[in-house]
């Protein structure tokens, strides 16, 4: 088969075209039966994967980022949900959700992903990457964002221009923003129904859709909304299979179902802006020489590294406060550069764009009124972004001609692991710049499950009085590490 530099030609079909469904906040506990009927029997006839992790931070666009490169943060340089960028604006936190924002910081770094991306990788093998999102902005324009003959569809834009008026033309006006967003996740499933195989000819798609997340940040898990939420994901799950069974496709169709982290209920405490805010000092302009996006800060200029250490010492006094993260000693180790906390290494994160320290909300096993194990000290009613096991450990599901069926795997596996899976579905090879493996336990001809071998480590520091200890579990596979999540523990 040859394909045509732009998707395929009209005439030609495709042996095999992986599609991702990314299902925004899924916890793997949310799939069964009586939540989610058609998930749940997509897992009983391909493999369900019940070692699956997000990347830390557990927030959407880092792992959306991690996705499509194949990558850590450490080398892909989306580092949060907030960044910081100082090119774009010397106190500026831009928010990677919007759109907009993603071009400011393209104007003024020039590359907003470090490494190439899966619709770049595809396009230099004159295939294309389409992707079709119901989440926000900025997260459908990272599923594709450098590729010159990249195809999305969102409810706000699709590119290229002229895609945008044949989607209007066929699906009409997008519907307004709901809890549950039941209406757009229905418009992203019709986007890549009506435009993703014959229109655009995609060799490979993306269908993001922004439930449970939307709907469990503001109602939590559990409640009714967010199982309504659930159930109309599912719906929609159903109708792409019975979409693309329709057309003869579906036994030709790799789907990969996964999500971009976990979920926790939030108990409130953590105002790490308010905490650093006495470490700052004034710049000859009047502003403060510390930015705090999310859980990175960054010191403006040389920091002192007394007073970074004086800000670690503050937070790791401070019950609220998890796991603390600084860049790696020279000579390398589990443990940063201030005593007490884990390098950037243990989380990946060690990008010339990180800040100087890296902070996790604390956790505990609670569970919920609902009955969802997983707190954490976050504000707001429920969320996700710590390295508490409940947000990093996820969802993977696959199935499909080139999968395994009717079959589980406890072998560790991540969202780094999904673009070079894919590219070996494609028969293109992985890239170097790619950190994740390709999941070769998952396809009908690979290894068995139990025949790789699987350890568990940890790596623990300490202050000098072990007034603060932590620790990192750390799972290891197929010459790969994972990291499970780390734990506190304070005398």
């Amino acid at each position: 088969m040859v394909a045509m530099p732009f998707g395929r030609g009209a005439q030609q079909q495709p042996s095999r075209q992986p599609l991702i469904i990314v299902v925004d906040g899924l916890r793997p506990d949310y799939v069964t039966p009586d939540l989610m009927p058609r998930l749940a029997r997509i897992g009983e006839r391909g493999m369900v994967f019940t070692a699956h992790h997000s990347v830390y931070p557990t927030v959407t666009r880092v792992n959306g980022s991690s996705l499509v490169t194949g990558s850590y943060p450490e080398t892909h340089g989306l580092l949060g949900n907030l960044i910081y960028m100082p090119a774009v604006g010397p106190t500026r936190v831009l928010d990677t959700g919007a759109r907009e924002d993603l071009e400011a910081a393209e104007r003024g770094a020039g590359r907003l992903l470090t490494t190439p991306s899966l619709g770049e990788i595809l396009e230099s093998a004159g295939q294309r990457l389409a992707g079709f999102s119901s989440g926000s902005s900025g997260s459908a324009y990272l599923l594709n964002q450098a590729a010159r003959n990249r195809a999305i569809v969102h409810t706000e834009y699709a590119v290229p221009p002229d895609l945008a008026a044949r989607v209007l033309k066929r699906l009409g006006p997008p519907p307004p923003h709901a809890t549950p967003n039941i209406a757009q996740h229905r418009r992203a499933v019709d986007a890549y129904l009506a435009f993703g195989i014959d229109d655009l000819h995609a060799d490979a798609a993306i269908v993001w859709l922004n439930d449970p997340d939307t709907t469990a940040h503001a109602k939590g898990m559990g409640s009714p909304a967010t199982r309504e939420a659930l159930a109309g994901v599912d719906a929609e799950i159903g109708r792409l299979e019975d979409g693309l069974r329709a057309r003869g496709l579906l036994e030709r169709t790799d789907i990969v179902v996964t999500s971009d982290h976990g979920f926790s209920t939030h108990t409130g405490g953590l105002q790490l802006r308010a905490l650093v805010e006495p470490f700052a000092e004034k710049l000859p302009d009047g502003s403060p020489d510390i930015v705090v996006a999310e859980g990175a800060i960054h010191f403006r200029g040389k920091a002192d590294q007394s007073r970074i250490a004086g800000v670690v010492a503050a937070l790791q006094k401070r019950p609220e406060i998890g796991a603390i993260f600084t860049r790696p000693r020279p000579g390398g180790g589990a443990e940063g550069v201030v005593p007490g906390t884990l390098s950037f290494d243990i989380a990946r994160w060690n990008h010339a764009r990180a800040g100087a320290i890296l902070v996790s909300a604390n956790w505990t096993a609670k569970a919920n009124e609902a009955g969802y194990a997983g707190t954490t000290t976050d504000g707001g009613v429920a969320g996700h972004g710590s390295s508490s096991p409940y947000d990093i450990h996820n969802t993977l599901i696959a199935a499909g001609p080139d999968f395994r069926e009717h079959a589980s795997s406890s072998v560790p596996t991540a969202n780094v692991d999904i673009a070079p899976t894919v590219l070996r579905l494609l028969g293109l090879p992985i890239p170097a710049s790619m950190s994740g493996r390709v999941i070769e336990e998952a396809f009908r001809n690979g290894p068995s499950p139990s025949s790789i071998r699987v350890e568990q480590t940890t790596e623990s520091v300490h202050t000098a009085d072990r007034s603060y200890a932590l620790t990192a579990h750390l799972s290891h596979a197929a010459g790969h590490r994972y990291l499970d999540f780390t734990e506190v523990a304070r005398r």
